[in-house]
């Protein structure tokens, strides 16, 4: 599958960064479609305490990258990416790449 990972620094408040994403982009960006996967992660300190070089990460798959470029041209595609500047007070990384699985042992 193809994906978009996409990562947020740490914002100036969790709070205001969490209750946006959850209450206002996840309804724009579910808009899009073609979709076949997303997942998001909020970041803990390390075990060590160390605090995480990003708060959050998105990630949206498709079947390829021409599948994901459609996604991303569709009107709500581009609706959900202007609507990042909303809440990503620590910015946002955008990476693209084919995911492949590696079996375990």
């Amino acid at each position: 599958m193809y994906k978009v990972t996409v990562l947020y620094g740490p914002p100036d408040s969790t709070e205001e960064f969490d209750r946006y994403y959850d209450q206002t982009h996840i309804p724009i960006a579910q808009q899009m479609t073609g979709l076949k996967r997303w997942t998001v992660c909020r970041f803990e300190p390390a075990p060590d305490g160390t605090p995480p070089e990003y708060h959050y990460q998105a990630e949206l798959y498709t079947d390829s990258r021409a599948d994901l470029e459609l996604v991303l041209e569709s009107q709500a595609g581009k609706a959900a990416n202007e609507d990042v500047a909303n809440f990503a007070s620590g910015g946002a990384v955008f990476l693209f790449g084919e995911e492949r699985e590696v079996p375990v042992r």
